[in-house]
């Protein structure tokens, strides 16, 4: 037969609650831990986490729903917070949306079917309809690179408009004042933010901005293909571009090659993220690079610490405030931008 709590407690002389403090986590006496352990290994005691987890209403596992798996910045994330939070004891569950508001809400759904501890969401739906289900259960919430601003809950941003404004005023610095953007759709939060810091960089520098250099993309290769072609045609003084995703990078490389047009000779590029893809180029991109293990640390963290900890007891009512934490870029510089002063 299978040793239990009591057979711990009668071997240590023990009570159970010292015993459930330490399988608990909590503050146990040294003395007292190694007379726990020594019983353990005497009695080859195991823990069954099945009845552990249901007694606490908990079943370690953490829902993760995403715009798109696909995408270098969502997968370096998910693979950065997925280490933190199993070196704590959790299993994530990831859903790939696919960008699609019905499938988010399937997707949430289905995680909260699963009893989930918890969901970390970079949200498609701006108007937290889908995370709904979520907050009547009252389980915590952490958003990733988007904000919902009327849901009460912890998120983990990075400074968007900061680093479209640094990029841009880069390019101004080096004398471009005809300078393009492939935008993000209207609708997205960082996609707004990012058009921001493009418009208060031309602010600062008293450049009028022309329509006709904006261009909102979809945060695909294609979109990134379709933005330079149709900026290369409707402005033929343009100097340089600022894309604002990785995909949508890598798709106005590929529309610039295809055009034959040289970078940085007749066009100067400036990319989002992956430092591989820009060093792979020629000549290397410069990029904006965003901080993805400092993201992931940072949510999985928060996480943590709503659940309780390391313990996975449930959400603390001592944690009334939620945090939003901003992180900023960095910009990498290659040797895609030509200095024409």
């Amino acid at each position: 037969m299978a040793a239990t709590m009591k057979d711990l407690a009668k071997r240590t002389g023990l009570g159970i609650a010292t015993i459930s403090s330490y399988f608990n986590g909590g503050n146990v006496r040294e003395k007292n831990r190694i007379k726990i352990e020594e019983a353990i290994e005497e009695l080859h005691y195991e823990v069954n986490e099945v009845a552990r987890n249901l007694k606490r209403n908990a079943t370690k596992t953490i829902g993760v729903v995403i715009p798109e798996l696909n995408n270098i910045f969502c997968s370096e994330i998910i693979t950065e917070m997925e280490d933190v939070l199993r070196n704590h004891g959790y299993a994530t569950i990831i859903c790939d949306c696919r960008t699609d508001k019905k499938l988010e809400k399937e997707a949430i759904e289905f995680l909260m079917y699963k009893r989930v501890d918890g969901i970390i969401n970079m949200p498609v739906d701006t108007a937290g309809k889908n995370l709904q289900i979520v907050q009547k259960q009252r389980k915590p919430i952490v958003l990733l690179d988007r904000q919902i601003m009327d849901l009460q809950c912890d998120s983990v941003l990075v400074d968007n408009e900061a680093a479209a404004q640094k990029a841009v005023s880069y390019l101004i610095e080096n004398g471009h004042s005809n300078i393009g953007i492939i935008g993000g759709p209207r609708e997205v939060y960082t996609a707004q933010e990012r058009m921001n810091g493009y418009v208060l960089a031309h602010k600062k520098h008293n450049l009028d901005i022309r329509e006709s250099l904006i261009y909102h993309g979809d945060y695909t290769i294609k979109g990134g293909v379709n933005g330079v072609e149709e900026l290369v045609q409707k402005n033929p003084d343009m100097t340089a571009i600022f894309v604002t995703n990785y995909e949508m990078t890598m798709g106005a490389v590929i529309g610039v090659n295809e055009m034959n047009i040289k970078i940085p000779e007749q066009i100067s590029l400036i990319g989002f993220d992956n430092l591989q893809f820009a060093r792979a180029c020629s000549p290397k991109l410069t990029i904006v690079a965003q901080p993805t293990k400092s993201i992931a640390q940072e949510a999985a963290g928060l996480m943590l610490k709503r659940l309780g900890g390391n313990n996975g007891e449930e959400m603390a009512e001592a944690e009334p405030e939620y945090q939003t934490i901003r992180l900023q870029t960095s910009m990498i510089a290659g040797k895609s931008v030509i200095n024409l002063k």
